[in-house]
């Protein structure tokens, strides 16, 4: 048995509590009838579940508990999203299609490098929500020359939109008066931030990759390419 909106999470596009939100709105049938019941227990194996959406019933598909967890090198350009109503190329354009897979975290259109995708709810929480501090590892090059002061300053924290930055680790690798070349680990996921904390010391960042979430590596996967997470990496954490 399985609650109905993790079942929901784990084979659609929608969160437990966007699912919650759908049985509150009377749009979840099980098994042909609305569902009015938050947290019913259905079977998985069993029990067919639909859902009323612009008017149209999207039956949700059992995935067998297989959960596929895909470790894509985005290029420049691509937008993390799954659907953009502005026709621009998106992340879904790379990887294999009808999975249900959603991006883990966010990726900035002008960044390239490791994202994560999966349809594992409980994973993506795991790797996104603030509490867990997953690390995410970035190569940098920044134009200009970042002293130690400012090196220190931007490791203890600063504040951008209105809130502190955690603490993050820097490893300078080379530098000079016009160009500084580091790579940086953060904790969190706020929008832009590695742009916007060099851009706090007027040091604009020309060229960002992400190269590490957590224990999974980009290692020497092509620029838009995917492969398979290994077993050992999806149990890491």
């Amino acid at each position: 048995m399985m609650r109905i909106n993790k079942f929901i999470a784990l084979n659609s596009e929608f969160s437990r509590r966007k699912a919650d939100e759908l049985i509150k709105k009377e749009t979840v049938f099980l098994n042909g009838h609305i569902l009015k019941e938050l947290g019913k227990d259905i079977d998985p194996e069993n029990d067919k579940i639909t859902i009323e959406a612009n008017g149209k019933k999207i039956q949700i598909i059992n995935k067998k508990y297989q959960h596929i967890y895909l470790a894509l090198n985005k290029p420049i350009g691509f937008i993390t999203t799954r659907k953009d109503e502005h026709g621009r190329k998106t992340v879904m354009d790379l990887i294999p299609k009808n999975q249900n897979l959603k991006p883990v975290g966010r990726l900035d259109v002008d960044t390239e490098g490791l994202l994560i995708l999966t349809n594992d709810g409980e994973y993506i929480n795991k790797h996104t929500h603030p509490k867990f501090e997953c690390e995410k590892e970035y190569f940098c090059k920044i134009t200009g020359l970042l002293t130690d002061d400012e090196k220190q300053k931007l490791q203890n924290g600063i504040i951008i939109d209105n809130k502190k930055t955690s603490k993050a680790k820097i490893l300078i690798i080379s530098r000079n008066k016009t160009e500084t070349t580091l790579k940086i680990i953060i904790h969190e996921g706020r929008n832009r931030q590695i742009r916007k904390m060099f851009a706090f010391i007027n040091l604009p960042v020309k060229y960002l990759q992400r190269i590490r979430i957590g224990e999974v590596p980009l290692g020497k996967l092509p620029i838009g390419h995917y492969r398979l997470l290994t077993p050992e990496e999806t149990n890491a954490d």
